[in-house]
Protein backbone atom coordinates (compact mmCIF):
# COMPACT_ATOMS: atom_id res chain seq x y z
CA UNK A 1 0.00 0.00 0.00
CA UNK A 2 1.15 3.62 -0.82
CA UNK A 3 -0.33 7.19 -1.48
CA UNK A 4 -0.80 8.10 -4.41
CA UNK A 5 -2.52 12.21 -4.87
CA UNK A 6 -3.54 11.38 -1.40
CA UNK A 7 -5.46 7.88 -1.91
CA UNK A 8 -4.07 4.75 -0.72
CA UNK A 9 -3.20 2.44 -3.42
CA UNK A 10 -2.29 -1.18 -3.84
CA UNK A 11 0.93 -1.20 -5.77
CA UNK A 12 2.40 -3.77 -8.46
CA UNK A 13 -1.47 -4.57 -9.64
CA UNK A 14 -2.74 -4.01 -12.52
CA UNK A 15 -6.83 -2.52 -12.90
CA UNK A 16 -8.70 -2.01 -15.41
CA UNK A 17 -9.46 1.76 -16.75
CA UNK A 18 -12.97 2.30 -17.94
CA UNK A 19 -13.56 5.13 -20.45
CA UNK A 20 -9.65 5.70 -20.24
CA UNK A 21 -7.14 6.26 -22.85
CA UNK A 22 -5.75 3.02 -22.10
CA UNK A 23 -7.09 -0.70 -20.82
CA UNK A 24 -4.91 -0.79 -18.05
CA UNK A 25 -3.15 0.53 -15.36
CA UNK A 26 -0.83 0.09 -12.41
CA UNK A 27 0.43 1.59 -9.77
CA UNK A 28 4.28 1.25 -9.21
CA UNK A 29 6.72 2.73 -7.12
CA UNK A 30 9.96 4.46 -8.97
CA UNK A 31 12.91 3.10 -7.42
CA UNK A 32 14.97 6.54 -8.96
CA UNK A 33 12.57 9.06 -6.72
CA UNK A 34 10.75 7.10 -4.81
CA UNK A 35 7.51 8.10 -5.66
CA UNK A 36 4.08 6.41 -6.88
CA UNK A 37 3.73 6.40 -10.38
CA UNK A 38 0.60 5.52 -12.25
CA UNK A 39 1.69 3.21 -15.20
CA UNK A 40 -0.95 2.91 -18.29
CA UNK A 41 -0.51 0.27 -21.35
CA UNK A 42 -3.23 -1.86 -23.43
CA UNK A 43 -4.73 -0.81 -26.57
CA UNK A 44 -8.55 -0.52 -25.72
CA UNK A 45 -9.73 -1.62 -29.08
CA UNK A 46 -8.01 -4.50 -29.05
CA UNK A 47 -8.02 -8.14 -27.66
CA UNK A 48 -5.27 -10.28 -26.26
CA UNK A 49 -5.07 -13.25 -27.93
CA UNK A 50 -2.57 -14.80 -25.98
CA UNK A 51 -4.47 -18.69 -26.31
CA UNK A 52 -3.09 -18.45 -29.70
CA UNK A 53 0.73 -19.43 -29.62
CA UNK A 54 1.87 -18.25 -32.92
CA UNK A 55 0.68 -14.53 -31.86
CA UNK A 56 1.97 -14.73 -28.37
CA UNK A 57 5.16 -15.76 -29.59
CA UNK A 58 5.06 -12.92 -31.99
CA UNK A 59 4.28 -10.40 -30.04
CA UNK A 60 7.05 -11.17 -27.48
CA UNK A 61 9.70 -11.56 -30.03
CA UNK A 62 8.31 -8.04 -31.34
CA UNK A 63 8.30 -6.20 -27.87
CA UNK A 64 11.76 -7.62 -26.52
CA UNK A 65 9.90 -8.79 -24.03
CA UNK A 66 13.03 -10.74 -22.68
CA UNK A 67 14.58 -7.63 -21.80
CA UNK A 68 12.21 -5.91 -19.86
CA UNK A 69 12.75 -5.29 -16.45
CA UNK A 70 11.76 -2.15 -15.60
CA UNK A 71 8.45 -1.90 -13.88
CA UNK A 72 8.14 1.62 -14.37
CA UNK A 73 7.72 1.23 -18.20
CA UNK A 74 4.47 0.25 -20.14
CA UNK A 75 6.16 -2.28 -22.12
CA UNK A 76 7.04 -4.46 -19.03
CA UNK A 77 3.24 -4.55 -18.00
CA UNK A 78 2.29 -5.52 -21.49
CA UNK A 79 4.46 -8.16 -21.54
CA UNK A 80 3.46 -9.45 -18.51
CA UNK A 81 -0.22 -8.90 -19.45
CA UNK A 82 0.97 -11.92 -22.49
CA UNK A 83 1.94 -13.65 -19.59
CA UNK A 84 -1.16 -13.83 -17.13
CA UNK A 85 -2.73 -16.95 -16.31
CA UNK A 86 -6.77 -16.69 -14.37
CA UNK A 87 -6.39 -19.14 -11.63
CA UNK A 88 -10.04 -20.09 -12.50
CA UNK A 89 -8.39 -21.28 -16.21
CA UNK A 90 -5.60 -22.87 -13.74
CA UNK A 91 -7.11 -25.36 -11.77
CA UNK A 92 -9.89 -26.10 -14.22
CA UNK A 93 -7.43 -27.63 -16.75
CA UNK A 94 -5.59 -28.87 -13.36
CA UNK A 95 -9.03 -30.69 -12.77
CA UNK A 96 -9.33 -32.21 -16.25
CA UNK A 97 -5.05 -33.31 -15.83
CA UNK A 98 -5.98 -35.23 -13.25
CA UNK A 99 -8.95 -37.04 -14.55
CA UNK A 100 -6.88 -38.09 -17.39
Amino acid sequence: MANYKNRTVNLNKPFRTPKQSKKFAVYVKNPKTSNVIKVRFGDPNMSIKKNQPARKKSFLARHKCSTAKNRTTARYWSCKAWKWVKMKDFFLNLSKMQKS
